[in-house]
């Protein structure tokens, strides 16, 4: 699928050159959008507004879903993912995030940097950061949870980092297996491998995950990988 530029990757490169050139923020917000093909950033707002990749992403997906969403670091993966949330919220469903790496004020903070805040959904969104989660705590969790909404867990090579959990080989099989028998959608933000190099491959692929343990990467159903403000999108297999 053709890449595209998520708006925050663009506006943090905007502030950046800004930065470097003594520029004025609204002249390299116009710089940025030239660069993308607009003629100014007010177009090219307006045109990521309508169709923004995580909108497009949220529009492919299906109830019983397993999808990867995987980048380096601060390359965005995070957002994409609760992007991928607001959208399932702005449908009408509910969204989770149980995170093991963010706390609550990083996640007020990610909202704020998508410029949306999460009171505007009320008790649609849940975040949980407990040291406990893992597979079998996510599904007590969800229990009530009904078919559609979007569950992101952050990330998949910490749930089993405690020596008490399962094998993650095997969370993975009963989260897909709850996710299809009850309708929801997951998104697991993954790490990708030291050794993915963006001088030899523009985009890491599912075979740059990271797998400090072995799991069957076929369990998840779609993909979506992010680099240097590009993203790819496709179905697993």
């Amino acid at each position: 699928m053709k890449t595209t530029v998520p708006i925050y990757q663009l506006k943090r490169k905007a502030k950046l050159l800004a930065r470097q050139t003594s520029t004025p923020l609204h002249a390299a917000l116009d710089r940025i959008a030239v660069e993308q093909g607009y003629r100014s950033w007010s177009l090219l707002s307006a045109k990521h507004a309508e169709t923004s990749p995580a909108e497009i992403l949220y529009r492919s997906l299906k109830q019983g879903d397993m999808l990867l969403v995987g980048a380096r670091p601060r390359q965005g993966k995070t957002l994409m993912a609760l992007s991928l949330a607001i959208e399932a919220m702005k449908a009408g469903n509910s969204a989770f995030f149980f995170s093991l790496d963010y706390t609550p004020a990083d996640i007020l903070g990610r909202f704020r940097a998508l410029e949306v805040e999460p009171q505007r959904f009320g008790d649609q969104f849940s975040f949980d950061c407990s040291d406990a989660i893992n597979a079998g705590y996510m599904i007590e969790a969800l229990e009530t949870a009904a078919a559609g909404t979007l569950v992101v867990v952050d990330y998949l090579q910490l749930l089993d980092q405690r020596r008490e959990n399962p094998p993650l080989a095997d969370q993975v099989s009963t989260l897909e297996s709850f996710a299809r028998k009850r309708g929801l959608i997951i998104v697991f933000v993954t790490q990708i491998d030291r050794a993915y190099d963006e001088a030899t491959k523009p985009l890491p692929d599912i075979a740059d995950v990271r797998l400090p343990n072995p799991i069957d990467l076929s369990k998840f159903s779609r993909t979506c990988f992010l680099q240097s403000g590009s993203v790819a999108f496709r179905p697993n297999g």
